[in-house]
This record gives C-alpha cells, sequence and structure tokens, in this order.
C-alpha cells in the first residue's frame, strides 16, 4: 500500500512537472509564434525597403548618368571651341608676326630716312656756313631740312630777280642736290601782307610769291645737273607768315623764300601700299 501511495505520489510530481513542462513549452511556443511573425513582418519590411532604396539609389544614378552625359556633351562642346580658338590664335598669331616684320620693316625705312636728313643737314649746313647769319638759316624739322632766306638776300623790295649776292649760296645748294639724287625740293615763296597791285605779269602778294620761288627754281636748274622733276616751286603769298605780328619787323621775318629739302619715301609708301 505505502509502495503503491508512493508511485501515486511520484505519478502526480510527474503530472505537475509535465503540466508544467508542457505550458513552458506551450508558453515558448507561442512565443517562438510572435518571434516568427516579428521576423516575417520585419522581413516584409526589409524587402518593401531595399526596394524603395533600390528605387531611389536607380533614380539617382540615372539622374547622375544623365548630369554626367551632360557635362561630357558641354566638354565636347568646349573642345571643339577650344579648337577653334586655337587655331584663331595661331592665325592671329601668324598676322602679328606679319605686322611685326612690316612694322620692323617700317622703323629701319624711318631710320634710314632720319639718317638721311641728318646727313642732308650737315652736307647743306657746311655748304651754306658763309653764309648762315647774313639771312641763311638751315633748320631741320618734321623730317626734312628747311634753308630759309630773307628777302634781302635775295630780292630788292617788289622784284622777282635773284641778286647776285644771292645767286651764290644758289650755285652750293644746288651742288648739294646734285649729289644727292634722292632728295625732292620745293621752293616756297613768302611775302607780307602789305597788299600789291600791278598792272604787269605781278597783280598781288600770290603772284609775287610764286614767281620769286620760280626765280630760284630755275637759278638751281641752270647751275646743276639736278633732275627738274624733283623741283616744285609754289607760293604762299602772305598766308603762311613766321610772326602775325602787325609790325614792321614781323613783316620783314615773313618776307622770306624756303627751300624745302625731303628725302624721297618711295620706299616708305610701296611698303605703306603693300600692307
Amino acid at each position: 500500500m505505502r509502495e503503491l501511495t508512493k508511485k501515486v505520489d511520484n505519478l502526480e510530481r510527474d503530472t505537475v512537472n509535465g503540466g508544467n513542462s508542457y505550458r513552458q513549452l506551450t508558453r515558448n511556443y507561442d512565443k517562438l509564434g510572435e518571434t516568427y511573425e516579428l521576423l516575417l513582418q520585419k522581413n516584409k519590411e526589409l524587402l518593401s525597403g531595399s526596394a524603395a532604396e533600390t528605387t531611389k539609389l536607380t533614380g539617382q544614378l540615372q539622374l547622375t548618368q544623365t548630369q554626367l552625359q551632360q557635362k561630357e556633351d558641354a566638354l565636347k562642346i568646349m573642345e571643339r571651341e577650344l579648337e577653334l580658338k586655337k587655331s584663331n590664335l595661331e592665325e592671329l598669331n601668324k598676322e602679328l608676326t606679319k605686322r611685326e616684320a612690316k612694322v620692323n620693316e617700317l622703323e629701319a625705312i624711318l631710320k634710314k630716312k632720319d639718317e638721311a636728313v641728318n646727313e642732308l643737314k650737315r652736307k647743306v649746313s657746311a655748304a651754306l656756313l658763309g653764309f648762315e647769319g647774313q639771312g641763311l638759316t638751315v633748320e631741320q624739322k618734321n623730317g626734312k631740312v628747311y634753308v630759309s632766306l630773307d628777302e634781302q638776300l635775295l630780292f630788292t623790295s617788289g622784284s622777282t630777280k635773284v641778286e647776285a649776292k644771292g645767286v651764290e649760296p644758289l650755285k652750293k645748294l644746288a651742288k648739294v642736290l646734285e649729289q644727292n639724287e634722292d632728295i625732292n625740293v620745293l621752293i616756297e615763296g613768302h611775302t607780307d601782307d602789305v597788299p600789291m597791285s600791278g598792272s604787269g605779269a605781278i597783280k598781288d602778294n600770290w603772284d609775287l610769291s610764286v614767281i620769286r620761288a620760280t626765280s630760284i627754281l630755275k637759278i638751281i636748274l641752270t647751275n646743276s645737273k639736278v633732275d627738274p622733276s624733283r623741283l616744285t616751286a609754289a607760293g604762299r603769298g602772305e598766308h603762311m607768315p613766321i610772326d602775325s605780328s602787325k609790325t614792321a619787323e614781323a613783316r620783314k621775318k615773313n618776307r622770306r623764300s624756303e627751300i624745302i629739302l625731303t628725302p624721297k619715301l618711295d620706299a616708305l609708301f610701296q611698303l605703306l601700299e603693300n600692307n
């Protein structure tokens, strides 16, 4: 009996223990089910999230690719523009080189011309040295040599005939011109502003200035072998005075003849025409 009771007690304990175990197992199962559902939901969210992220990344990638293509296209355009500018720059450099060569050539011609004017001035001054200070001056300006002769050295008042004392300096000047064939000669007659009237060939200051210039020209030609095509006679009348004052001294200065010597600039003109 005692042994049977023991077995019953043992069985009850086992039953209680088994119930406890069962209930624990049930709880574990329920918890596992909850965990599974949670994991399943998380899995779904993860899958859903991955799809959205993938879509987002795909969109960003496409946008980036589009921007990259745009930049590549812009780069190609810039490359073409750069090549065009490079080509234009090369052409401009070539043109600049040509222009620099022209400028250098022009500067060389001008330097040669200045040297020729300096040398001409030296020769003319040397030839007319004895007459300077006697109504004759030699001056260099504007790339030319000016030989100015007062009226009192060449002419009497109102006359167009060169006096004997004025012929000598003209002869010496003629020899210098004969030896320098690349010099053009302009002879200008100038008067004062006192009106002149006459009934013969000389009717006014214009006539007087022109005929005086012609008289000087003829003396130069008579006493040298200067080519007549190099000489020009012109009359300025009273219209280019040295001194505009209405004094006797000013009028005396203005009554003069000027022989203007200019180096021929054929090479310079040819260069400018070809430029």
